[in-house]
């Protein structure tokens, strides 16, 4: 994508926190192979937060951890659909 102001890595990271939803209309302006990229970001930081230390007596922190699991798991998903549907 040309002007493009974020990496990959961070978009992946704002997915995960939550500050950008996923959906057909956001992953437009993203080329198939930038498309690809950004799944393969996604995957890389869904391991460096299943790599994390569990927090065994923090509720707040598991269910943070697996509100961020959810999210990038279902960018995957959505993005895997999308890719398919291009085709």
């Amino acid at each position: 994508m040309e002007g493009r102001s974020k990496s990959l890595t961070a978009i992946a990271t704002d997915i995960a926190e939550g500050f950008v939803i996923v959906n057909p209309l956001f992953l437009k302006k993203f080329k198939d192979k930038e498309l690809k990229e950004l799944h393969e970001a996604l995957i890389k930081k869904e391991r460096q937060i299943r790599a994390e230390p569990f927090p065994f007596n923090d509720a707040l922190k598991i269910r943070q951890r697996n509100m961020k699991l959810q999210r990038l798991t279902q960018a995957m998903v959505i993005i895997k659909n999308f890719m398919e549907g291009r085709i």
